[in-house]
């Protein structure tokens, strides 16, 4: 863990604050938690001023974390299912003191998405569709899941308002209701910024 005053170093390099977390977290990192730089350009979307950005399967919170440094004036909310993920992740955010920042232990299916303005989906549903990509076998996984999770995502959205931003990394098209509008992938392929309509 780091013990050293927070610094923007911290959020410039994966490695560097990768090491918030222990080791088998760490080698999780490529695979599963969002780049440093994916979350700044993510947040520079989604950051509007005095709203509620959810991040729909957060992990460890490094989406979170990221976003909420660069951008303090929206608060960045994360839904984790596993445990032990979201305990890491309110280790790193007491850590790094981020006022803006919250995490909540639970289903995504127990939320009110009234609650939040836009959203981040870094596709957290792939596991029940591809074994080698499990995280671990803390929760159940099956296509019926996968399906059941990214319809239940793609009605709520389906719900939002006129003007709600959303991003996507490694998620699917189909995965995001018509009524929105890609406004922009030219950073990254796999990065997509939606606004509906």
């Amino acid at each position: 863990m780091l013990h050293d005053i927070l610094s923007p170093s911290l959020f410039r390099k994966d490695h560097v604050f990768d090491e918030l977390y222990p080791e088998h977290i760490q080698a999780l990192s490529s695979m599963h938690w969002t780049p440093v730089d994916i979350a700044k350009k993510a947040g520079e979307f989604l950051a509007i001023p005095n709203t509620r950005v959810l991040d729909i399967g957060s992990g460890v919170g490094k989406f979170c974390l990221v976003a909420g440094f660069f951008y303090p004036e929206t608060t960045f909310y994360g839904i984790e299912q596993r445990s032990e993920l979201f305990t890491f992740a309110e280790i790193a955010r007491e850590e790094i003191d981020l006022p803006n920042v919250n995490f909540t232990h639970g289903n995504l299916t127990e939320l009110n998405f009234d609650d939040y303005d836009h959203f981040y989906f870094y596709n957290p549903f792939y596991e029940n569709i591809e074994p080698d990509s499990r995280i671990d076998y803390a929760v159940k996984a099956s296509f019926e899941l996968y399906d059941r999770y990214s319809w239940f995502v793609y009605e709520m959205l389906d719900k939002k308002p006129p003007e709600t931003r959303l991003v996507t990394f490694h998620a699917t098209d189909s995965q995001v209701p018509p009524c929105y509008k890609l406004v922009s992938n030219s950073y990254s392929r796999f990065l997509k910024m939606w606004i509906r309509e």
